[in-house]
């Protein structure tokens, strides 16, 4: 599978090269590094499976650069990754023809499964980005109802659905009117209750669970 990553800082780039290579099939990864090398690299290999592209980079302003790429080069799934969690900027990336919207805080489990949704042909945008009742986002899915049997509490329930959409502890504190150290202390007693020790392996977790519903 060839992937075209776009990104103006080589830092991120290599990070996200590395989730990148956790794919399967195995990824043949094209960098560029701002708006113009874009189009001019997709040119160069018009076989790309998939293009994930930083929001704001050199060339273009906001969603702009994503309009002109699809139109140009309509046939490639866009993805973006943006540090931007602004609906404003989502809804914009979604009318200009992305198919998929990844914040940058996202854990490496949740950008595999985002970039595995694309790819299988659907659209992905984390549910706690932006107001849900702008038609962007989707319920969730009654499949969460398997984590009952971990132990979780309904509050517990909440926040461990939010988490694994990708939730900041602030964004899971503001959808459910809680402090964020309450998030905090909530996160813990799941980790306990899934018996994991970190974000990723709760995400992991939270959809094993999900698939034996």
């Amino acid at each position: 599978m060839k992937t075209l990553l776009a990104d103006d800082h080589p830092l991120m780039r290599e990070g996200v090269r590395q989730v990148l290579s956790q794919l399967d099939p195995p990824v043949e990864i094209i960098d560029a590094h701002d708006y113009p090398s874009l189009f001019a690299q997709t040119a160069l290999h018009p076989d790309l499976d998939l293009a994930v592209v930083d929001l704001n980079m050199p060339g273009f302003v906001g969603t702009q650069g994503i309009a002109q790429y699809r139109n140009r080069f309509p046939d490639i799934p866009l993805v973006v990754l943006s540090a931007s969690e602004a609906t404003q900027d989502i809804r914009g990336a979604l009318e200009a023809g992305a198919l998929g919207y990844i914040p940058k805080a996202a854990t490496t489990a949740m950008m595999l499964a985002a970039l595995r949704q694309v790819l299988a042909g659907d659209i992905y945008v984390p549910a706690c980005l932006g107001d849900p009742a702008s038609g962007l986002f989707s319920a969730a899915p009654a499949s969460f109802e398997a984590l009952q049997d971990s132990g979780l509490t309904a509050r517990q329930l909440d926040v461990a659905r939010l988490l694994a959409q990708g939730c900041a502890n602030k964004a899971i504190g503001g959808m459910l009117s809680m402090s964020e150290n309450t998030v905090k202390v909530h996160i813990a007693a799941i980790f306990r209750a899934l018996g994991v020790t970190n974000r990723t392996e709760a995400v992991l977790e939270i959809q094993r669970l999900m698939q034996k519903n």
